[in-house]
């Protein structure tokens, strides 16, 4: 039996070293913002210091996104991280909502005996920089957002993400303005967007949803051109040609992830208009 406490906002500074222990690139800001905008759980030790994390991000009435589950090695094996694992759940059961999250290989198995099934694989990318910008489609241009074009991004992010995120994507695109771009037709209709955001150790680029590939390729390129390096993306496997792209400028991509959830959440296991994620503990 654990001791599971909330984690307010107030906590970011504090709980923050679960993440860099674990080599994450969460910084202080990404702590606040999720704490504010979730449910954070956690145990401490007699000393009140966080010895374990959890959250729980609401993407939607019927999201719920599980993430940020850290426990310090010195209580690792004793069933802490299960226990906030169950919390969690039992948040979301309580909201009727489906359970979405991010899987990494080790963690995968774990979440299949407790029902999840997987929906796509996702890569995840290192580049330094880059050097190569692709040009748009024809009719299309890309440019960086501006605070008028905020009232469009949930709207067109919405029925191609399967996400309702109007408070986080308005966060990212305010947060990181360098990393903030939009792709539109000649009657300024959207045909996609990036966002981004400052890490502890990279830039990260996501979300990035487009009309398709050729969009995607063009704002990334931008993004990843116009603000200094290292970024890391995570990018659904499905799309090859931003594969491509991306090995041409050198990124590599040491590790994975699989997309899963508990239960049906709509058009969320169609990453066709998804180019990359917001991150792991972002969904």
């Amino acid at each position: 039996m654990v001791n599971i406490e909330p984690i307010d906002p107030g906590q970011a500074d504090a709980v923050w070293p679960l993440s860099i222990e674990a080599g994450w690139n969460q910084n202080v800001a990404d702590w606040r913002f999720m704490l504010g905008a979730g449910q954070g759980f956690g145990v401490k030790n007699a000393g009140g210091v966080w010895e374990a994390s959890s959250l729980v991000l609401p993407l939607g009435q019927h999201l719920a996104w599980i993430s940020m589950v850290l426990v310090t090695k010195s209580r690792r094996g004793g069933g802490v991280g299960t226990g906030l694992l169950k919390r969690c759940l039992d948040e979301v059961k309580a909201n009727d909502a489906v359970a979405g999250l991010d899987a990494t290989e080790q963690g995968r198995p774990i979440y299949l005996k407790l029902g999840f099934h997987d929906l796509y694989k996702i890569a995840r990318w290192h580049l330094d920089a880059a050097t190569n910008v692709v040009a748009p489609p024809p009719g299309v241009t890309v440019r960086p957002f501006l605070i008028a074009d905020l009232p469009k991004l949930p709207t067109y992010d919405r029925p191609l993400s399967g996400m309702e995120r109007p408070t986080l994507l308005a966060h990212l695109a305010t947060r990181q303005p360098g990393l903030a771009w939009v792709a539109e037709t000649p009657s300024g209709k959207l045909a996609g967007f990036a966002l981004g955001r400052e890490g502890r150790k990279a830039n990260s680029v996501g979300p990035v949803i487009a009309d398709n590939e050729a969009v995607a390729l063009a704002l990334i390129s931008e993004a990843t051109t116009a603000a200094k390096g290292p970024f890391i993306m995570d990018v659904p496997e499905a799309h090859n040609a931003l594969r491509l792209w991306l090995e041409t400028q050198g990124a590599v991509s040491p590790r994975g992830y699989m997309r899963m959830t508990l239960g049906t959440a709509k058009k969320l296991d169609d990453p066709a208009h998804v180019f990359a994620l917001a991150g792991p503990e972002l969904g």
